[in-house]
Order: structure tokens, then sequence, then C-alpha cells
């Protein structure tokens, strides 16, 4: 069994997520039949260091290749691949990888972006989230210190199974300011299901005036369903990078 790591870009906006799904498209999915393409009728496996949802990007997705047997090199498996997936899905790089390495399993951190137009954009609706309201900046980045540590954050994430650990490590919340668009950059651990867009939507709700950052430090003591309110949609999420 030979065992490659992909590092590869892709826009979420025309699938389903990461996932491999029965009746709709999904990266993984189309990954997988670009590498039956290339390598017949092999036993082939494609697991991603994150499962994005519908609708989300990345810039720095990670994800092992297993493939029975080849003689093709690292180059000319991703020329191979991206020559057989969509226009919207590339491979940025592939690499030989131990035999043990896992995508998932072995990642220390993930980093994601989010997007926020503060006007009305006739070119990157896919990509950010126009937020019309006024945000007070210095206010979301006092709330968005409060989530940095470790941290429960049941109330701002679903669990994907019964007993699953809603502990994270989050490293950083940065947000900037360019232009017409705002920046908020979150670092992790891990993180949970939807977590990172319902942080981004409590965050905008403290740059409206509605909450505070007490509130968000309430949110994180005691389990409230209320974040899930404000989950900020995924056109403007993009997963960065993955750090091994």
């Amino acid at each position: 069994m030979a065992k490659f790591k992909m590092t590869l870009e892709y826009d979420g906006a025309r699938y389903a997520g990461w996932q491999l799904q029965k009746n709709d498209r999904s990266v993984q999915g189309e990954l997988l039949d670009a590498a039956a393409k290339l390598f017949g009728n092999q036993p082939i496996e494609v697991y991603g260091a994150g499962r994005t949802d519908a609708g989300v990007h990345a810039r720095g997705q990670v994800a092992h290749l297993d493939v029975a047997e080849t003689r093709l090199s690292p180059d000319q498996i991703r020329i191979g691949l991206n020559d057989a997936l969509p226009h919207d899905i590339n491979i940025l790089r592939v690499e030989k990888a131990h035999p043990k390495f896992h995508a998932r399993h072995d990642a220390r951190s993930r980093s994601y972006t989010y997007q926020i137009s503060k006007r009305r954009d006739a070119f990157g609706k896919k990509y950010v989230w126009w937020v019309r309201d006024p945000l007070d900046i210095r206010a979301m980045r006092d709330a968005a210190a409060r989530l940095e540590g470790f941290h429960d954050f049941r109330s701002f994430g679903a669990t994907e199974k019964a007993g699953q650990s809603t502990l994270v490590d989050l490293d950083q919340v940065e947000i900037r300011e360019e232009a017409d668009r705002i920046y908020i950059h979150i670092t992790g651990s891990h993180f949970l299901w939807k977590m990172v867009r319902r942080m981004v939507g409590v965050l905008v709700e403290v740059g409206r005036g509605r909450m505070n950052g007490q509130d968000v430090e309430t949110f994180l003591k005691t389990e409230s369903r209320e974040p899930a309110k404000y989950t900020a949609p995924p056109s403007g999420l993009f997963l960065e990078r993955i750090e091994y």
C-alpha cells in the first residue's frame, strides 16, 4: 500500500461539503472519482483533515491518499488528479507520506478565516458574508479574546456522535480590518461541527451592540442554544491551514 499526503484548495459553493454523500456532490467524492480514473480498479481511500460543511471553501485542506500500488511520482499523481478533477478543486502538492500518517488524526491544529464584507459586493457573494450594520471592531476583539484558551464550547458547536468531548483549545481569535473587509482568523486544536460559524455569528452580534463580552463568557460557562440562532452563512468560511 502506497500513501501520499495531498494539499488542496477548493471552492465549496457547488458541493454538499467535504464528506462523501450518497445523493449529492462532495469534494471527497470528486477526489475518489479522479483517483479511480488515474489508478484504475485498485482499492483507493481518501481521508481529509477537516470535514468542511456545504458551501465552505478551503485554501489549505490536507488529505491522505491510499492506493494499493503505483509507480507514479508524487508530481505525476498531482497532474493526473488535476486533469480529472473539476475546475473548482485543485491539488497544490502531493508528497510521499509515512505508512501510518493520517490526515485527520495526526493534525495538531487547524486554522480558519471568515470573510465579512461591509458593502454589497457584485463579485464576492459566494466568498463573503455581507453584514449591512456597522460593526464595533474594538468590542468584537474584546469578545474574541475571551474565546481564546481551553474551554468547553458546547454552546457553540454540535457533536457528531454521543459522548464526544466539547473541550477545545483555541490558540488565537484575531480580527483585522482591511478596506471594506473584516477578516476573522481562528486557530485551534480542532473544531466542533458548526463551531466556527456560530462563533463568528456571536462576534457579529457583539459588533452590532446586541451582545457583549460578558455574554460570550456566559456561553462558555453555561450551555446555551442561543449561539445557534446566529450561525454565520458558510459562504465566508475558508479552511486555511492544517499543522502537523
